[in-house]
């Protein structure tokens, strides 16, 4: 394996972070205190426990995780689409470096990136509210995890994307109203029976409430059925990677 190849990459996608520092992690910090502000302290304010958690702490695994699924497909998308887009994919396809190689560089930096982002958002959210960590080891666990999958989920759009609009409409019009849908603000258990049924059917549910459970020992859903989801999605995700690069699959168009 060609571990200066996956080192130039990775380097070269991080390198980007520092460079648009306000765009990558700025902006998506400051959004996320907004909604500290506005349903921590102002809804939460009027609402009593979820779950036996104050409001404003309880929403805090949801919050990471709505920064970190749209970051980690972003960065993701974007990484491997500007190569496709400016040409400069010929000279990576024609270098001495292996499909394998090109996915560990590019997913491996924005799986960081999301991390890193993930870890500044849980800092920012103590100035918020107080919170606990019951379980930091499988926190840090399902961070990573989901990081890794959904970096692997925005690298799969960033070859199916043809322009740039394609890049957003998966994180807009899918992702961030799942994560919305999917318990980010509010306990499932509080929903009607039937919908709850429904809301079973979002896959998100499982991230934000395996998520939660790290931090304060509770969840909507089975935290085994949680982990066996994430990673079925992340094997799904491996296999599309695998026929993208055995089909060489819009990679050079």
């Amino acid at each position: 394996m060609n571990l200066y190849a996956i080192k130039a990459i990775y380097l070269f996608e991080l390198a980007r972070t520092w460079r648009t520092l306000l765009q990558s992690i700025a902006t998506p910090v400051i959004s996320t205190s907004l909604y500290f502000v506005v349903f921590g302290s102002a809804i939460g304010s009027s609402m009593t426990q979820v779950q036996g958690v104050s409001y404003g702490a309880f929403i805090i695994p949801g919050l990471i995780m709505l920064a970190l699924l749209t970051e980690s497909i972003s960065n993701a998308s974007f990484g491997i689409y500007m190569p496709k887009y400016s040409g400069s994919i010929y000279e990576l396809l024609s270098a001495p470096v292996s499909y394998l190689e090109i996915l560990i560089g590019y997913v491996g930096a924005a799986a960081t990136k999301s991390v890193i982002l993930g870890l500044i958002i849980l800092l920012t959210a103590r100035l918020f509210v107080d919170f606990e960590i019951q379980h930091p080891i499988w926190m840090a666990a399902f961070l990573v995890l989901t990081a890794l999958t959904f970096s692997l989920f925005g690298f799969i759009i960033g070859v199916w994307a043809d322009g740039w609009e394609k890049l957003q409409i998966v994180p807009a019009l899918i992702v961030t109203p799942l994560t919305f849908l999917g318990g980010a603000f509010y306990s499932i258990s509080m929903l009607p029976p039937a919908w709850q049924t429904v809301t079973l059917f979002n896959p998100v549910v499982y991230l934000i409430s395996a998520f939660r459970w790290s931090f304060y020992g509770v969840s909507d859903v089975n935290v085994g059925i949680s982990l066996a989801m994430v990673l079925g999605f992340l094997a799904l995700c491996i296999l599309l990677v695998g026929w993208i690069f055995k089909t060489g699959y819009r990679l050079k168009s």
